[in-house]
């Protein structure tokens, strides 16, 4: 099958949400109706031993939360999909914004108690940045939740993003009867508490079918009044507004009560693109082209704690892959084999014959391939936009048992390589210093190193709250630099230097003293890339 036919077939995007907005059950579910599941897990199952298809980490599955990305693949309508799913917690936003550097589209899962959140605002900001396509699912509405119109008049205003409703719901809470499709004319009739996907939907054709309003009363005469007013008030979809990230189809439903879910399905497979040129330094790089090319967005130590494995996520670019193929790291020039490359349905893993772009690759490796790496036939690239911001706040880090420390050091490098938590190393010596964006990052870091490694961590916290990445035109001046401040500077995991301080004060005084030194909120993969000061 040629390269051109496989792209047009692939839909890749990822899920975005506030925390608690049901972005993990709005997951399973698709997974459930595209058939790649059988049976729906729910994030706190209670009387069961199930969990979230999407949550495989031992402390996801304890508190009910999302602290790292999932992949999952499947097929639907002819259509190969590629879901990402991200963290909720605004702790982990560097993580979900790595993650919507490989995807085409997004999904956003929206509280319709709670509209539009922080977390939520922060992530299609992101979203706007890359001109990302986003698509909008209204969740809870088997609850008593706010007015539709009100929580569509706020996505407006909020978000600054016009939005076209594909659905409309038909009461709420105890009185939810179901969603009209405003496209095909007919409203979807769903019976609550349904966990087995089911084939045999009830629609009623028509709005002015008086099927809907004996069945459902005042609920459907208000829903009724309000799509005239929708139709008559808002825009009508414009496919190249939605493609630019100018505008948002909106969807209504209960992702636990499989309300609505098909409709978002559907819409993916008919609205969202297929992948696209991606931007190297060197040059613009299309999907069909012939020859491989894929950047590692993501790496994941210990999915399987008992083989101690680490899996690099790569999305392809360009070209087929295939397993067994060679590929060269562009950042080193060193040769990986791919003969174990693998698929995922989350932490269920299949070897993988071929993909195309879109597709999502996992290659397990000892510690070669680093985030943010190109892998090619042999031309070098270098894939742009993959950055690590500056922490914000700091921890030392040490371990109980001395004997221990091998395993401290290699569990932190570790989860340094995969983007969980950032590890420096005092340039004058000492304890290593974890440096995060939230506290849960701790939390969680500390939790793997006894559940993975078998250490038990002594977290400090420590003076610092800023971290400003360093380079210099000239080599002199920059080693003159971090030998006058030693005390201050510390090496990240690919050695590149980074000043510590306890307040913007401090830093400004360094910067105006030190006129020849840059300093850098961000930076890109590898160390080699920085981005502009952030202030």
């Amino acid at each position: 099958m040629s390269i051109a036919r496989e792209v047009a077939r692939r839909r890749t995007f990822a899920i975005i949400s506030h925390p608690d907005a049901g972005k993990t059950t709005l997951t399973e579910k698709l997974l459930l109706y595209a058939g790649a599941i059988h049976i729906a897990g729910t994030v706190k199952a209670r009387k069961s031993n199930r969990h979230a298809t999407s949550d495989w980490m031992e402390i996801e599955k304890q508190r009910g939360i999302s602290v790292a990305s999932s992949v999952m693949q499947m097929e639907y309508r002819d259509c190969v999909i590629n879901l990402l799913d991200t963290p909720g917690h605004q702790d982990f936003s560097e993580d979900t914004y790595r993650v919507l550097t490989a995807v085409d589209a997004a999904l956003m899962v929206i509280d319709a108690a709670n509209g539009v959140e922080s977390q939520t605002l922060r992530l299609l900001e992101v979203c706007r940045a890359r001109r990302t396509p986003v698509l909008t699912f209204i969740n809870k509405l088997d609850r008593e939740v706010r007015e539709p119109l009100d929580i569509v008049d706020e996505i407006e205003r909020v978000l600054a993003m016009p939005v076209v409703p594909f659905t409309w719901p038909v009461g709420m809470g105890k009185r939810f009867g179901g969603v009209f499709d405003l496209r095909a004319e007919s409203m979807r009739v769903f019976r609550p508490g349904e966990e087995t996907r089911a084939d045999d939907v009830e629609i009623i054709a028509g709005l002015d079918n008086p099927e809907c309003e004996r069945r459902f009363g005042p609920d459907f005469e208000q829903a009724h009044n309000e799509i005239e007013l929708v139709r008559a008030a808002m825009p009508e979809f414009n496919a190249e507004a939605f493609l630019s990230g100018k505008q948002t189809p909106v969807f209504f439903g209960s992702a636990i009560n499989n309300f609505g879910v098909r409709e978002v399905l559907d819409a993916l497979v008919d609205l969202a693109p297929a992948p696209g040129a991606r931007e190297a330094l060197q040059r613009p790089v299309t999907p069909t082209e012939e020859k491989f090319s894929g950047v590692v967005f993501k790496v994941q130590a210990n999915m399987d704690p008992a083989h101690r494995d680490r899996i690099a996520f790569v999305r392809v670019c360009a070209g087929r892959f295939e397993r067994g193929m060679r590929l060269k790291i562009c950042r080193n020039g060193k040769e990986i084999r791919t003969g174990n490359a693998v698929s995922f349905l989350s932490q269920r893993r299949d070897l993988l014959e071929d993909a195309y772009p879109g597709d999502i690759v996992g290659i397990p490796n000892h510690g070669l391939l680093r985030l943010g790496d190109t892998l090619t036939e042999g031309e070098q690239l270098q894939f742009t936009g993959l950055p690590f911001f500056a922490p914000e706040m700091f921890q030392t880090v040490e371990v109980d048992d001395p004997l221990r420390t091998k395993q401290l050091r290699q569990g932190l490098m570790q989860l340094g390589e995969e983007g969980a938590i950032q590890v420096f190393r005092p340039h004058a010596g000492g304890p290593l210093l974890l440096g995060a964006v939230g506290n849960l990052q701790f939390e969680v870091v500390a939790h793997r190193l006894r559940q993975e490694y078998g250490v038990t961590p002594r977290l400090t916290p420590t003076k610092f709250r800023l971290a400003r990445w360093v380079t210099a035109d000239n080599p002199r001046e920059l080693t003159r630099f971090l030998d006058g401040n030693a005390h201050r500077i510390a090496l990240d995991v690919v050695d590149a230097p980074a000043i510590l301080v306890s307040h913007q004060a401090e830093l400004n005084v360094i910067q105006e003293r030190w006129t020849d030194i840059r300093f850098h909120g961000l930076r890109e993969h590898g160390g080699q890339v920085f981005s502009a000061d952030l202030g």
